[in-house]
């Protein structure tokens, strides 16, 4: 089937702004938890992503924001900021 492609579900991120000193660009720390794959205890991953902006001023460290994953803009950065959750 020709032209008929459809493109694949975008990853989705919620996670909180830890940096918004760059312009357009923001730090995102996103935590997740999983169980230890020995010790069978749950513990908290945490992982930081470089997502883009247009107006960086817009939102402050601490808010919670949903992000998506996208072509790559930079050698860091390949998420942009869908919307801030809080």
């Amino acid at each position: 089937m020709k032209g008929s492609t459809t493109r694949a579900a975008r990853k989705v991120r919620e996670g909180v702004v830890v940096s918004n000193k760059m312009q357009k660009t923001v730090v995102v720390s996103v935590s997740h938890a999983m169980r230890h794959p020995y010790f069978e205890k749950v513990v908290l991953r945490e992982k930081k992503y470089y997502a883009h902006i247009e107006d960086a001023a817009s939102v402050q460290i601490g808010q919670k924001v949903r992000i998506v994953e996208t072509r790559p803009l930079s050698k860091l950065k390949c998420w942009r900021v869908v919307s801030v959750v809080s």
